[in-house]
């Protein structure tokens, strides 16, 4: 009997399988990319994904040499997707998000780090959760980038006395607990201090759960691959799930404190503004316009909408503390342009800068434009066709056949890439030094980059159309602020050589490593030396 059964469950499975196998085969010899050129599978599994996968020396710009700015490649089991850093395609993939969305296993392996938050969601819900981070609210949030900024550069300073104005830093950890404490304060005015706490002092509970959610993600799982693509299997428990699963909790709890304490003041006060008639902080800008009487009921959050923000602040904290170690990293291979930043900082007349000040330094905004090109965090994204379409081109492609086309038809369900790294990488945009780090090119119009859709500065770092990146300029006035006090009081060096330093990533951001020393995790490791003035 138990023989029976074991045989029914196996030939059950092995005919479940041969239907998936003919429904690949069937796909495929049908699928409108069939004729696109590209190359050929090199796995029966990977398909071609390890080249992406392992971030292979040139295997994207050797591909785009060889077939151009739209091509195909294969997915896992030999599956067709499309790669294009064609901009009117990319225009139209992220300006039309009905047809082109996060596939639903995307949504699921990103939810199990962030959960349900404005990084995830589509459609509808997406829009319900867009609110307005403009000028106006990171002009006030300004202070407080600037009052944590001060704080690290004077933890370094202290280092530095002990040892003639000289001391080893690993700026990445650094960066990250300056990072958590500006999205504690700006976000949701909760004080994480992670600047301030002793080494032996136990962690702030919602930065320990963010970090234990975040390093759930640990790559690649033969079994996260199968329950990302049938729901059924996401029923078996996995070590990553009971982490991210409790991290999630603690995470949804104090989101409720935090937005419970919100509520509170609007009924106490009848105001959700501080005494100088400023929103207090993101999460209360959510609240805020939540209830205001011009938005319609059916766009309304629901709290558990709301709370689902505070992973999703931490994670845009996260990237930001990435994108300026990369700056300080940058700045250590180019000394020239750190002596040029330096002196127009230096020019400065005080070290707590405005939001308008800030973005008043034309050298600086370069660096970081410079920076989040050449090192974006995010180095690419993906969309599925929710219904067949019709992709325009601006530069044609000829297909295996020899045919020329100005379109290519996508069938629902077809998986495209959107590379955001190799896009700012294009030597035919950038120019042959495209991999070079020269803040000086900035300096000037680059005509060649105007037809990118970028929301911000003719590139793909934030992406472009409705779901754009929302906090593009939180970010980017948090990333100057620490740029300009750091900078300004130190030289920068790397502490190892340059040929060790290398990158790793997880599903969201690319990380700078020492490549010698992977064991250590994330890392930059620089030698920080004190400016005389």
């Amino acid at each position: 009997m138990i023989l029976k059964s074991i045989a029914s469950i196996l030939g059950a499975a092995t005919a479940y399988g041969l239907y998936l196998v003919l429904k690949t085969l069937y796909r495929e010899l049908t699928s409108p990319l069939r004729y696109i050129r590209g190359p050929r599978s090199t796995h029966w599994f990977y398909g071609n994904l390890k080249g992406f996968i392992n971030d292979e020396a040139g295997f994207e710009e050797n591909l785009v040499k060889e077939y151009g700015r739209t091509w195909k490649f294969h997915r896992f089991f030999g599956q067709s997707a499309l790669y294009s850093t064609d901009p009117k395609a990319l225009h139209h993939f992220l300006s039309n998000t009905h047809v082109y969305q996060k596939s639903e296993a995307s949504r699921f392996s990103l939810g199990q780090v962030v959960g349900p938050g404005i990084l995830v969601v589509e459609g509808e819900q997406h829009k319900q959760q867009n609110p307005a981070f403009g000028i106006p609210q990171v002009r006030e949030l300004t202070e407080i980038f600037v009052d944590k900024s001060i704080q690290l550069r004077d933890i370094w300073t202290t280092q530095a006395s002990k040892s003639d104005g000289i001391a080893r830093v690993e700026a990445l950890s650094w960066l990250s607990k300056a990072t958590l404490d500006i999205i504690g304060l700006a976000g949701f005015n909760y004080k994480i201090d992670a600047l301030a706490a002793d080494d032996d002092a136990p962690p702030n509970e919602l930065a320990e759960a963010f970090e234990a959610s975040f390093a759930s993600d640990t790559g690649f799982s033969f079994i996260r691959f199968l329950q990302m693509r049938y729901p059924l299997l996401r029923r078996i428990p996995l070590k990553r799930d009971k982490t991210a699963i409790t991290a999630q909790q603690t995470m949804k709890r104090i989101g409720r404190e935090l937005l419970a304490s919100s509520k509170r003041e609007v009924s106490e006060n009848g105001t959700f503004e501080t005494g100088s008639g400023r929103a207090r902080d993101l999460l209360t800008l959510l609240v805020r316009a939540n209830t205001s009487k011009d938005v319609p009921a059916h766009q309304r959050l629901s709290d558990e909408d709301v709370i689902a923000q505070v992973p999703t602040f931490l994670v845009a904290g996260h990237a930001n503390s990435t994108a300026v170690t990369w700056t300080l990293f940058a700045l250590t291979q180019n000394p020239a342009a750190q002596t040029r930043l330096r002196e127009e900082l230096l020019s400065f007349p005080t070290d707590r800068p405005t939001l308008d000040e800030l973005n008043s330094l034309r050298y600086l905004d370069c660096v970081v434009r410079e920076t989040l090109r050449v090192h974006a965090p995010v180095t690419m994204t993906g969309r599925m066709a929710m219904q067949d379409d019709v992709v325009p081109l601006s530069t044609p492609v000829t297909d295996s056949r020899g045919e020329v086309h100005e379109s290519i038809r996508v069938r629902k369900g077809d998986q495209i890439l959107i590379p955001i790294l190799s896009l700012n990488h294009d030597t035919d945009i950038w120019g042959t030094d495209a991999m070079e780090f020269r803040p000086e090119r900035w300096e000037n119009d680059i005509p060649e980059a105007s037809a990118i859709p970028g929301v911000w500065g003719h590139m793909m770092t934030f992406i472009g159309g409705p779901r754009s990146c929302i906090g593009f300029r939180f970010s980017l006035a948090e990333m100057k602020a620490l740029i300009f006090t750091l900078v300004r009081a130190f030289e920068f060096e790397l502490a190892v050589p340059r040929e060790e330093m290398g990158a790793t990533g997880n599903s969201i951001v690319l990380r700078p490593a020492v490549i010698t020393d992977l064991a250590a995790g994330n890392q930059l490791p620089l030698v920080v030396k004190t400016v005389v003035r």
